[in-house]
């Protein structure tokens, strides 16, 4: 097999067609098909149902090997620049997206000065949806709730962050600051999908408290989450960040006592060594969140702990 059937049957998966994997390619559709034969007579199984126009079983398991292909070749010409100083190429970043509301601007206005010659692109998604791209290749890293329950992945951690009620400024919860949690039972709330660290998390820290939190609905995302709360379809309990201040005229933030901190990292594939320039993102986001270095501690939002001094090898400084 060579690089040209690989990148045939990743642009088939990614196009959906042979026509449309050509124009990707700056080919022929009869080149295409070609290579992906010659794939397919190599390994010995169908790897594109031509009837139902999409990829086998077989040929979804070539696929995600073929992207870390990709991603290693990638990885070989930006680890050769960087040997002169260059750190050069692309660096795909999922991040969750009330985190990458404070995070990414800061990100943005460092990469340019340090690293003029990475180009990054920004992948928003839940943690759920962004571990399987980080897994195929499709994402070099990856911000996320932790823990992140993958052997496939290496993850470390960047903050805590405050979970908080949250309420209409009219709701007799938003003249309290603080409220314990266990005042918080039989209400009725908007709850992030079971099965995530981020309800898990919550179901545990009620269950130790003997509290029981009505979902009035579960939603997979904490930014909908944000999103169907301040549309007013009930309170929610969220991040500390998931409200953006031209918010808090409408909405309240109230402390709940009792209730445990989200914890985000970073996140990358076990298997793999990252690339010169995805290594130099990394040590950025590492940085940005270093309570060792000046200012950080009083540069976060509110609400945001960073945690301990954490090396871009993930080994905690001593």
């Amino acid at each position: 097999m060579d690089l040209r059937q690989l990148n045939a049957l990743v642009a088939i998966a990614e196009t959906g067609s042979f026509s449309a994997a050509a124009t990707v390619l700056h080919t022929v559709q009869s080149n295409v098909s070609a290579h992906v034969a010659r794939l397919e007579r190599e390994l010995g199984v169908t790897l594109v149902d031509r009837a139902a126009g999409r990829l086998t079983e077989e040929g979804q398991a070539v696929v995600a090997r073929a992207r870390r292909v990709g991603a290693e070749l990638d990885g070989i010409v930006a680890d050769v620049a960087a040997v002169n100083n260059q750190v050069t190429g692309t660096v795909r970043l999922g991040m969750i997206g009330t985190t990458g509301r404070w995070l990414v601007p800061r990100l943005l206005g460092l990469l340019p000065d340090r690293h003029p010659g990475v180009h990054l692109v920004l992948v928003e998604g839940t943690t759920t949806t962004l571990g399987p791209q980080l897994t195929s290749g499709r994402l070099d890293l990856a911000v996320v709730n932790l823990p992140l329950p993958d052997p496939d992945m290496v993850t470390q951690p960047l903050f805590e962050e405050d979970l908080v009620l949250v309420v209409e400024r009219d709701s007799p919860w938003a003249r309290r600051p603080t409220v314990p949690l266990r005042e918080l039972d039989g209400l009725d709330v908007l709850l992030p999908l079971p099965g995530t660290s981020f309800r898990d998390d919550l179901d545990a820290a009620c269950a130790a408290a003997g509290v029981h939190l009505r979902a009035k609905s579960e939603i997979d995302g904490v930014r909908l989450l944000a999103s169907l709360a301040f549309e007013g379809h009930g309170p929610a309990v969220l991040p500390a960040t998931a409200m953006p201040g031209f918010m808090r005229d409408r909405w309240a933030s109230v402390a709940v006592d009792g209730l445990p901190r989200r914890s985000v990292g970073v996140a990358q594939r076990r298997l793999g060594q990252l690339a010169a320039p995805a290594r130099a993102v990394l040590a950025l986001l590492v940085g940005m969140l270093d309570p060792a270095a000046e200012g950080v501690g009083e540069s976060l939002p509110p609400g945001v702990h960073p945690m301990g001094a954490v090396s871009p090898g993930g080994r905690r400084r001593g």
